[in-house]
């Protein structure tokens, strides 16, 4: 399986640390945010990965020369920012018509990401998309979902208050190639993921709980939760 992971962002939310470093190489415990995703994705058994690039471009590509990973990475430079949908139409040739990960990497996560891609082999087959759930403390700055008994999502509140529950779309899906054509026929030029994609495929898109860990890091407060909270992982 490939992966698709999004690096392109500003980083706003995360200055002035974002200042002088993309958002997905932030040092996290002295290790590039990037680096957590290339190690436990790559374990797990995903051998090509697209990254998109954008601000601070020439560092991704540095730190990318200098990877262990470096021959099973593809870079792709935006310069516009594309939005989610868009990467993933500008790039359709490198994920073969095969089903593929799709990760906003702006978040550390650790996952027993075997099982995730496990889940996803043997979902309900009207499900195009497997979505990783997390337990949110801040329910209010994240996607929300409802699920039938089943796992499957039949509701999804986008950053509203007062949600339902504090199970939250962690931003890391496996696709179905279907999706690429959805997006085709969606004939939007600026596809937002969570506001344009998700809400249509209520009813298809099944679901994995990460018990384990998921934080968002693009604020100064998270990023520096997340950096008291990997030590246990990282020293276990």
């Amino acid at each position: 399986m490939k992966a698709l992971l999004l690096c392109a962002g500003l980083g706003v939310r995360l200055r002035p640390v974002t200042n002088t470093v993309p958002k997905c190489l932030v040092p996290i415990n002295a290790k590039p945010l990037l680096e957590y995703w290339l190690d436990s994705l790559s374990d797990a058994g995903i051998t090509e990965f697209l990254i998109n690039t954008h601000y601070l471009d020439n560092q991704v590509q540095e730190y990318v020369k200098n990877s262990i990973y470096k021959k099973n990475i593809t870079l792709t430079y935006e310069k516009k920012l594309l939005n989610t949908g868009g990467t993933l139409l500008a790039n359709q040739d490198f994920f073969d018509n095969s089903p593929f990960m799709l990760v906003h990497a702006d978040n550390l996560s650790f996952c027993d990401f075997k099982a995730f891609i496990k889940s996803h082999l043997k979902r309900d087959k009207k499900c195009e998309m497997t979505m990783m759930l997390f337990e949110s403390d801040t329910p209010s700055s994240c996607g929300i979902v409802k699920l039938d008994a089943d796992g499957i999502v039949q509701e999804f509140y986008e950053k509203v208050q007062n949600p339902p529950s504090n199970l939250a779309n962690g931003a890391v899906y496996i696709c179905e190639s279907s999706m690429l054509k959805f997006l085709e026929n969606l004939d939007i030029k600026d596809i937002d993921f969570s506001n344009d994609v998700l809400p249509k495929f209520m009813g298809k898109i099944g679901t994995y709980l990460n018990d384990i860990y998921h934080r968002d890091v693009g604020t100064i407060e998270s990023y520096a939760l997340a950096q008291i909270e990997c030590r246990k992982f990282i020293l276990s």
